[in-house]
């Protein structure tokens, strides 16, 4: 997720450029984006849907299970699916919407360069229809939903019509923890921030390295930043700032005592020794080897072997005041349904089987975290997986989801990035940090008008 994530404020600046392609092209008003009648009632004429998505490799033998699934409740559907990977799919995803002859569902990114664009085009269809129908905006968490929705303009996100639905699986950033460090200094795994604190100075006095870190790359390295934000910041204001909605300001998203907290933690010493020249990769490595107690990670980007994923654990942690759980996650695809398809009651019902239980248990199965449902059946000899399904239910329980912070602007990941280094090497403080999100957050503003 983490790649997907960063390409995606990679491509925005490329923004006014596709919006004038869809604005342009033919079939490509959003006045034709809604579908005005919609029914449960599938025909039982043959009927193949076309798909185009980018799960490979295990994740496509998910995809392909759920759709064996679906067809053997419908046997005269058939999927017909088209793969590729992230960036061929979303580079050319506008201009196959615009083929009379092109998907009728596709995988579509979240944010104003690809779902709002798309919307803005006519290109996805207004699926508010089909929620009533299926129910979907009362079943959706709506801290999830928000990430789903644009105004039919494209120009205001997280308010307005649902444009995609969410597969049954999550992606999540969290804290993992190595249980065999944490017992043998005696330290039971932590419930809230002030028991991780405390784990923290304890293993550091026990000489070891309580959080395996290294902040090169600017990117990777904003996983700690946005997870520690979600511990102050609340789920409405972090929203709020992302999707541009109200006044919330930068300072009142929690970045600033975050920046305050980690910056605290760099000068106790608890990061990995000399983090400031250590890569991504090497960090990783070094907590997958028993060097670092603790990792904030997005989850899935650590290989566990089956002997590791019964020593390592995921934690959502609870708020600093509150026994909430706020978390950054979003669904690990968003699926949306072309308004040149020509079977759109086919392709709704799809989309539906596919945030279903049946699926999310398929995904469970597949050791990838589910969403929307609880009561799924967990692999019992993997605790790992156990602790991070545990977590991603405890934001469902608490509605806790917040978008990826860096989706409020094409540049705040690269902002948040470099003020993050300066924090850290004490050339920039948390309000210097917080200012400088603001500013980008400004211009951003100001070049949407």
């Amino acid at each position: 997720m983490a790649k997907k994530r960063h390409i995606i404020g990679s491509i925005a600046v490329a923004l006014p450029l596709l919006l004038a392609v869809s604005a342009c092209a033919p079939g490509g008003s959003a006045a034709s984006s809604t579908q005005s009648a919609v029914s449960k009632d599938l025909t039982t004429k043959p009927v193949t849907i076309k798909m185009l998505d980018y799960f490979q490799g295990d994740e496509s033998k998910w995809m392909d299970a759920s759709i064996a699934g679906f067809e053997k409740k419908h046997p005269n559907i058939t999927i017909k699916r088209t793969v590729q990977d992230w960036g061929q799919v979303m580079n050319t995803l506008n201009l196959r919407l615009a083929d009379a002859n092109g998907p009728d569902i596709a995988t579509v990114n979240n944010g104003w360069q690809s779902m709002g664009t798309l919307a803005q085009g006519g290109r996805i269809m207004n699926l508010d229809a089909y929620s009533d129908l299926y129910g979907w905006k009362k079943e959706i968490p709506n801290t999830m939903l928000r990430q789903l929705e644009f105004t039919p303009d494209g120009k205001e996100m997280g308010t307005g019509s649902l444009y995609a639905t969410p597969t049954a699986r999550s992606s999540l950033i969290g804290l993992y923890y190595n249980k065999a460090i944490l017992d043998k200094a005696g330290i039971a795994v932590p419930k809230t921030l002030d028991d991780f604190e405390k784990a923290l100075a304890q293993l550091k006095s026990a000489g070891q390295v309580p959080i395996a870190y290294g902040s090169v790359q600017k990117d990777s390295a904003t996983a700690l930043l946005f997870s520690v934000q979600d511990l102050y910041g609340t789920a409405k204001n972090i929203g709020d700032f992302v999707y541009s909605a109200g006044n919330v300001k930068m300072g009142d998203t929690g970045i600033t005592q975050a920046a305050t907290t980690i910056k605290k933690w760099a000068d106790s010493g608890y990061f990995t020794p000399n983090y400031q020249g250590l890569q991504y990769a090497d960090a990783l490595d070094q907590f997958m080897h028993g060097k670092g107690a603790f990792r904030f990670e997005y989850t899935g980007a650590l290989p566990f072997t089956a002997a590791q994923r019964q020593t390592y654990g995921y934690i959502q942690l609870p708020q600093a005041n509150s026994s909430k759980v706020v978390g950054t996650g979003s669904p690990s695809g968003n699926l949306s349904i072309s308004t040149k398809s020509k079977n759109p009651d086919a392709a709704a019902a799809f989309l539906d089987y596919l945030a279903n239980k049946q699926t999310a248990q398929l995904a469970v199965d597949r050791g990838y975290l589910p969403l929307l449902h609880s009561g799924l059946k967990t692999p019992s000899n993997n605790p790992e997986f156990a602790s991070e399904v545990k977590g991603q239910q405890a934001l469902d329980a608490n509605n806790g989801y917040v978008p990826y912070f860096d989706w409020s602007t094409p540049t705040m990941l690269e902002t948040m990035g470099t003020q993050l280094q300066l924090l850290l090497a004490g050339r920039a403080t948390p309000q210097q940090l917080t200012d400088a999100g603001q500013k980008d957050y400004e211009a951003f503003q100001a070049s949407r008008k």
